[in-house]
């Protein structure tokens, strides 16, 4: 991979194509975009699809930014997370997002990966097939096992796909949606966004009862082997501390760090 390419700053440009491209295409969302911060408000009472990120501040407008940022959210009654990605400035944005009332959630690796050194086929996993989402009943399938990645299900996952299908299922969609199926059930999710020279990563997750098996494996590689035959070069995603070696194992290595900020509660 080159070093001349600076995968810090196309790691945050891409999460900021994933947090608005599709979102900036709905009824009653807000999205702004600026030079120096990202901000995505799908409407929904959902922190999963409202954003903060790409921040790229001044010691001298960072207080006044964030403050700016989580008064929006606030003002509209809406969860929502911040994400510092791995090239966020400035250095004491972590301590201002603090002093907002927000705590760091978790904090994940960013990993890059060369597409010139992906196996040419995923693993083969008995009974499982990996297919692009296209249609209404896939996007619905896709959906649901989303909203079952939460206890209860988040029935507003549920919302926001039904709202993005028209997007998400267009040709000239930013992310490929794609669905696992063992034996025809839906079992496996992976989301692959395209923006700021990289393929990002998203929303790899299997169902329980189907871990262990190698499927989220697959779930990972069958999208670049896809992304890479269209021309890309360079995939990414984040990893928490027990996903870091299976993603190594594909070839990913490390470059930085992922920390999701949200407002504290009570």
């Amino acid at each position: 991979m080159s070093l001349s390419f600076d995968l810090p700053a196309a790691a945050d440009e891409n999460l900021a194509v994933h947090a608005t491209a599709v979102t900036a295409r709905l009824a009653g969302a807000y999205v702004c975009v600026e030079p120096d911060l990202v901000l995505a408000d799908s409407g929904l009472a959902c922190d999963t699809f409202n954003f903060v990120c790409r921040a790229r501040l001044t010691p001298s407008t960072a207080a006044r930014r964030a403050a700016e940022a989580v008064s929006h959210f606030r003002a509209a009654g809406r969860p929502f997370s911040w994400w510092l990605g791995p090239g966020y400035s400035p250095d004491s944005l972590s301590q201002i997002l603090r002093d907002q009332g927000l705590f760091e959630a978790e904090s994940e690796a960013a990993m890059a990966l060369d597409l010139t050194e992906l196996q040419s086929s995923p693993p083969d996993v008995e009974g499982l097939t990996i297919h692009r989402v296209r249609t209404d009943e896939d996007l619905h399938a896709y959906a649901t096992l989303s909203a079952a990645n939460w206890d209860p299900p988040d029935p507003h996952v549920l919302q926001y796909y039904d709202l993005a299908a028209p997007v998400l299922l267009h040709a000239s969609a930013p992310q490929w949606l794609y669905l696992g199926r063992v034996d025809g059930e839906a079992v496996a999710t992976a989301d692959a966004t395209f923006g700021g020279g990289v393929v990002g990563l998203y929303n790899i997750a299997t169902r329980p009862a189907f871990r262990r098996r190698g499927i989220g494996l697959a779930m990972t590689r069958a999208p670049l082997i896809e992304a890479r035959a269209a021309g890309w070069s360079r995939g990414i995603l984040q990893a928490a501390a027990g996903g870091v070696s299976v993603y190594q194992r594909v070839g990913f290595r490390p470059f930085g760090r992922v920390t999701e900020f949200k407002p504290a509660t009570g």
